[in-house]
């Protein structure tokens, strides 16, 4: 049983890394085009996406796409990464209860 846990562990771990760099080169796309343009806002803008409407996206209606992007990928990003996080904590937990 332990196995198996050190395994779901182990891939998880790796789906965490995997995860990260696809993320990575997926929202440094986006950022490059931001920072050339001086493109700035906060992240209470990237989690809330009514307050992004108001006030970001009317200034810069030319790279709506890339700010929609930016955000969006920065969300599904942590998201995931919480997720995984979640999954290996309670598998370990599991190993952790169940050693003999």
């Amino acid at each position: 049983m332990n196995q198996i846990f050190y395994s779901l562990i182990i891939g998880l771990f790796i789906a965490l890394l995997f995860f990260n760099l696809y993320f990575r080169i997926k929202v440094l796309r986006f950022y490059k085009t931001l920072v050339k343009n001086r493109i700035e806002f906060g992240a209470i803008h990237i989690f809330n996406k009514s307050r992004m409407a108001k006030e970001i996206l009317p200034r810069y209606p030319q790279f709506k796409n890339d700010i929609e992007g930016f955000a969006q990928h920065m969300r599904l990003s942590l998201g995931v990464a919480v997720l995984i996080v979640i999954l290996i904590s309670i598998l370990g937990g599991f190993l952790h209860l169940n050693r003999n």
